[in-house]
């Protein structure tokens, strides 16, 4: 009786966790092409440098921007979301965060994310620049 119950257990758990994720009707990420110049940013500033982000989904409603420091990646520099208007490029000062402030060279990647207004992920895309320039 104690083996019966422990397989149905087992056979009950293991059952759930096959049909985690096997969702077909799963959306599609489009590859952005990232692009951004710190040409008006200054150290340790507050406001995000100007981007030209390419092949960016029609059903895009905003745009998540996120910034890693690759050299101190623990170091949290936050990032913004931006309405989508329909251009490519995003003007300095769209959104506030942490600017690099490093002691020495260091390499910064930004991830942008175009996202629909059901708040799905239709697009994705990096770049990596080093600062200061």
């Amino acid at each position: 009786m104690r083996i019966f119950l422990v397989v149905l257990a087992f056979t009950s758990v293991f059952s759930g966790i096959l049909f985690v994720g096997t969702d077909t009707k799963a959306q599609s990420v489009s590859a952005l092409n990232v692009s951004w110049t710190w040409t008006l940013s200054e150290k340790c500033g507050v406001k995000s440098p100007a981007f030209t982000i390419g092949n960016i989904p029609t059903d895009t409603k905003t745009l998540k921007f996120v910034m890693v420091d690759l050299d101190a990646p623990m170091f949290n520099h936050g990032g913004g979301t931006v309405a989508y208007s329909g251009s490519d490029a995003i003007p300095a000062g769209a959104f506030t965060y942490k600017g690099p402030c490093p002691p020495d060279p260091h390499k910064y990647e930004f991830t942008v994310t175009a996202i629909n207004a059901a708040g799905a992920t239709i697009g994705r895309g990096k770049a990596v620049r080093s600062f200061p320039p």
